[in-house]
């Protein structure tokens, strides 16, 4: 019996089972980090149009506040009966001509202040108009935002189950070997591409951290678009973002510096050429270099407008 049971006793995993486990977690948890991306760039962008309106709307917002006060001190005249005072002092005086003059300019005082003061509602009501659905936006953003703040538990769980499994596999130092073994980029040439491709072949190494977009460390979607901001194009921080902001190639038209996306558009690579791309692979890893089938499924090729 003491034989038996040692014979169904669970093995001990080995490591490309391990990297199997890793590869399944994190096709799971690498999605929900790409929306995070998504949400948080959409509310910063959104939150820096509503600073801007704001400012523009500050010489309007000082306009509508003399003229609520220019409004208040004739109403306090009012109600203190300056006006009636006036009125009586003329006619102690035995001066209507005077009275019916005083009349008509305060008269006229008092039209060309409303046309102000309504001058001033109208452009405020305009301005308001304006500003509501920014305001609607940035608050659905900003709950949106709020919610994946507190996912951010539930990942960073996740994560550590990866570290966890990446120290059974390789031990502390979570290597699976070295990051640049193949010339990168692998052939010279002046193009942008080349550019943003050299740049990120000179961050492996660096540390994967989900949600980050250098200079220390990085997340797929973040390496792509700093590599592509080096030469003054701007990327969306989304793997499927990106893919739908850019002409799609095909694989055997491939140019280095193109972007390769994989598993659904949950995650993206930078082309090195030679039929390699340079990677930010997954929390425990760092960035390195992979053959272009490596990083899992690929759904299509796309090409920044340079």
């Amino acid at each position: 019996m003491i034989g038996g049971s040692a014979a169904w006793a669970n093995p001990t995993p080995s490591v490309s089972q391990i990297e199997k486990q890793i590869a399944d977690l994190w096709g799971k948890v690498e999605p929900q980090v790409e929306k995070y991306n998504q949400v948080h760039e959409q509310f910063a962008k959104n939150k820096a149009k509503q600073a801007a309106l704001q400012k523009q709307i500050e010489p309007l917002a000082t306009q509508v506040e003399l003229a609520q006060l220019r409004v208040g001190v004739i109403a306090a005249e009012v109600y203190k009966g300056g006006n009636a005072d006036a009125m009586n002092a003329v006619l102690v005086s035995g001066d209507p001509e005077a009275l019916v003059e005083q009349l008509t300019m305060l008269d006229a005082l008092a039209r060309d202040q409303q046309r102000q003061v309504q001058g001033v509602a109208d452009l405020k009501s305009k301005y308001d108009a304006q500003k509501a659905p920014i305001d609607t936006l940035v608050s659905t953003l900003a709950r949106q935002d709020a919610d994946l703040a507190a996912q951010q538990k539930t990942i960073n769980s996740q994560i550590n189950q990866l570290q966890a499994l990446r120290m059974k596999a390789y031990g502390a130092n979570g290597s699976t070997g070295t990051y640049r073994p193949w010339t990168c980029p692998a052939t010279y040439d002046t193009s942008a591409g080349y550019k943003a491709a050299a740049f990120a072949c000179s961050q492996a190494g660096k540390p994967y951290i989900w949600a980050a977009d250098g200079p220390g460390s990085y997340d797929c979607s973040g390496l792509t678009l700093a590599s592509w901001a080096k030469v003054g194009v701007y990327l969306y921080h989304n793997a499927a973002v990106q893919y739908h902001s850019m002409k799609h190639v095909s694989r055997a038209n491939l140019k280095i510096g193109d972007l390769v996306f994989y598993n659904g558009l949950s995650h993206v690579a930078i082309y090195e050429g030679a039929g390699k791309v340079m990677q930010a692979p997954a929390p425990g890893d760092h960035i390195r270099m992979s053959l272009i089938d490596d990083p899992g499924s690929i759904y299509g090729y796309g090409r920044p407008n340079a």
